[in-house]
Parts: C-alpha cells; sequence; structure tokens
C-alpha cells in the first residue's frame, strides 16, 4: 500500500465482467480529473498464443492436462509484483498489451496472439489501475494482494460466468462451444486454487446472481440481462460504508448480512458509482496531502 502512489486492482476470472467494471472506473476517472497507468493482466502472461498452445501440448504429452492461465507457471507473477512494488515506492513501472483480435492487432499494429513491447507507464500518474486474473494473489511465494490500497472481486455465480466466456469466446474470437468447454475444464484446478482464494482478500466483492434459469450455461442461448440478475455487493470491512445512504439511494436494494447489501443488476453501475468515488476521491486526498 502506498499513500504517495496508490494502486486499484480489479479481480476476476475470465468472463467474470473485470472489463466492464474497468470502464465504469474510467468514467469515475475521467469525471474527477485522474490520471491512470493501467495494466491489464494478460500483459503479464508468459507466453504468447502460439507458445501457450506447444506449452500446453507438452504438458498434456507429460500427463499435466490442466496447464493453463490460470496458474503461476503461465504468469509472469513475480515481475507483476514487482511492478506494484515499484509504482507503490516511486509511481513508475512498465507494461505491454496482449493482443486479443484483429480490431486489437489494428490498434496496435501486431498480430492477434502476440504481444506489444514492453513500455514504461505516463509520468506523473495520479494511481494504477490493474484490471485481470491475479491482483489479490497470494501463494506460492506470491504476494501482489500485500500492494493495492483497494481490491475489488467480480465474482459472478459459476454458471453465469461460464455463459459469459462462451458467448465471449464464440463471438469476439471464434471458438466453438466445444473448445470453450475444453477450457474451462483445463482451468478448474486453477481456478480452485488460484482464482477462488483472490476473494477472501478482497475488499469489495461485486457477484452477479441471475433470477433466470441458467442450469445449463453450454446451451444458453442469451446472456441473463442485468435486469434478469441480482448482484451481492460483499464488503470485507464494513467500517465506513453508509448503507443507510445507499439503500435511500438503490430503489429496490436491501441488507443481506451486517457487511453485504443486494441490489437489482439493472443498478449495478449506479451503485458502483456511489460506493467508489468516495473510496477513489480518499486515495487521491491522501496523495495529495502526503506530496
Amino acid at each position: 500500500m502506498s499513500v504517495k502512489h496508490p494502486i486499484i486492482s480489479v479481480t476476476g476470472s475470465s468472463g467474470a465482467g473485470t472489463t466492464s467494471v474497468r470502464d465504469t472506473f474510467e468514467v469515475i476517472f475521467r469525471r474527477e480529473k485522474i490520471t491512470a497507468a493501467f495494466i491489464e493482466g494478460d500483459a503479464f502472461h508468459r507466453y504468447d498464443r502460439a507458445e501457450m498452445k506447444q506449452k500446453m501440448a507438452e504438458e498434456t504429452e507429460a500427463g499435466n492436462r490442466h496447464f493453463s492461465h490460470f496458474g503461476l507457471e503461465g504468469n509472469l507473477l513475480s515481475e507483476l509484483e514487482a511492478t506494484f512494488a515499484e509504482y507503490a515506492d516511486r509511481g513508475t513501472g512498465r507494461t505491454r498489451h496482449y493482443v486479443h483480435d484483429t480490431v486489437e492487432a489494428e490498434r496496435f499494429g501486431f498480430p492477434p496472439g502476440t504481444f506489444t513491447p514492453w513500455e514504461p507507464f505516463p509520468d506523473h500518474t495520479d494511481l494504477l489501475f490493474y484490471e485481470g486474473l491475479h491482483g489479490a494473489m497470494k501463494a506460492d511465494g506470491v504476494d501482489t494482494a500485500r500492494y493495492p490500497d483497494v481490491k475489488i472481486g467480480v465474482v459472478p455465480v459459476i454458471n453465469l460466468e461460464w455463459i459469459q466466456k462462451i458467448h465471449r469466446d464464440r463471438s469476439t474470437r471464434g471458438y466453438s462451444t466445444e473448445a470453450v468447454m475444453d477450457t474451462i475444464l483445463r482451468r478448474m484446478p486453477d481456478y480452485v486454487h488460484y482464482i477462488c482464494p483472490q476473494f477472501t482478500q478482497t475488499d469489495i466483492n461485486f457477484q452477479r446472481v441471475p433470477t433466470v434459469d441458467t442450469s445449463n450455461p453450454f446451451i444458453a442461448r442469451w446472456i441473463p440481462t442485468p435486469d434478469e440478475s441480482m448482484v451481492v455487493i460483499r464488503f470485507r470491512n464494513p467500517r465506513g460504508i453508509d448503507f443507510p445512504y445507499l439503500l435511500s439511494m438503490i430503489h429496490g436494494s436491501f441488507m443481506s448480512r451486517a457487511n453485504s447489501i443486494v441490489i437489482p443488476g439493472g443498478k449495478l453501475d449506479l451503485a458502483m458509482q456511489l460506493i467508489l468515488t468516495p473510496i477513489i476521491l480518499q486515495l487521491i486526498e491522501r496523495k495529495r496531502r502526503a506530496s
């Protein structure tokens, strides 16, 4: 944690919806005139697409059918931790982009499935924002969780997460349902051992729960809409959270536990604005006073 160089991390599985949460943060940053450095978690994958395919084949041949980006070996997590540490200390660091598709290839000028070169963060940023798989990791000698000042988990119930991943990978990446199912199965041990434990480290979790039948996610024709969902928002430390104010501002919300509020899915953006804006401004005010 750092007063002068704060860090926010948003952590969630593939298909969880972390990109949508990032969009909300970007709105807040623009409105409040906050300059952020950004890290996309995919930037710290160890292998590009072709290398990962080869590595998975080698691991399968050796008897390991569960090698995945969710685990430690498929990522540069020590380097990510070092980047967090450098930013917290000096406000500097570097990142790159993983090019997912042809749209991004046109934007960055590199083929899909490859990385852009490493580049330093912009000068004089107000904070660092991370969005990816491992922003609150604490396992096997890696501890990315100790540096962020605010850690947020995006955790749809598992069937909804799978539906979102299947639809995304089919529509934007051209994968078949069977290929996505194979990926889900391959990642499951790492999901259990490395993704889920992070959500005990996060300060706030947003968990979307559908109110329609998602019992077989592999045949679902549509992703449940926000209005067909509720969102459980859990605070690890509810001290300072003005729950009566949130209940008055978010119609249809209610408390399910002393540290949890449940809201209609369509009110998620409003809830995030109400909850996160004061937290971000507090970080910036602390930074200003320390400087």
